[in-house]
């Protein structure tokens, strides 16, 4: 019985394999604009994890691109300061797809003295051929601001997405003013 649960999984994983190589090649070239594209395609698709595919550099020169406007998004600060990011999930899947084997973990939650406030730190992890390379980030947001889910969510998102930043991905977006 063992052996053929082990059979069964050796083979869905050498299944496994061979979709994940074509998916590597069809989409190792592709845009930011042609992942945005296809994102509804792939939310019903089983998104593949292919082996560790491209040395760091080449996966570092494709976050370091320009995220098109179309992906980027505005809200107003209680301020009424104009802020673009990207959110989470497009983050998500463009670290999917150029980075497949990339990992995130919060490493801290905290809340302020006052009990007000509640910050996140972030590490994400990029594996490449030849090295592999972790920033980490934080993100803080008020216990009272439910603007976007709970406060620990809101967080998570910023210093997920300022992680990201930190190996290039949207860094451009906060250079934008300095222009």
């Amino acid at each position: 019985m063992m052996a053929s649960t082990f059979l069964k999984l050796k083979n869905l994983s050498r299944d496994g394999a061979l979709r994940c190589r074509k998916w590597n090649r069809q989409y190792s070239k592709s845009s930011y604009a042609a992942a945005a594209s296809e994102s509804e395609k792939m939310e019903e698709e089983e998104a593949p994890s292919s082996g560790i595919s491209r040395p760091l550099s080449e996966i570092l020169k494709e976050l370091n691109k320009k995220v098109p406007d179309s992906l980027v998004k505005t809200r107003l600060e209680k301020d009424g300061f104009p802020v673009r990011y990207i959110p989470w999930h497009l983050v998500n899947r463009i670290l999917n797809l150029h980075a497949p084997e990339w990992s995130g973990e919060v490493r801290n939650i905290s809340y302020s003295a006052d009990a007000k406030s509640v910050s996140v730190v972030y590490r994400v992890t990029l594996y490449g051929t030849d090295a592999e390379i972790f920033r980490e980030s934080t993100g803080t947001a008020s216990v009272d601001d439910t603007s976007y889910g709970d406060p620990v969510q809101k967080a998570e998102a910023m210093a997920f997405r300022r992680a990201c930043a930190r190996l290039g991905l949207g860094l451009h977006l906060y250079h934008e003013d300095a222009s």
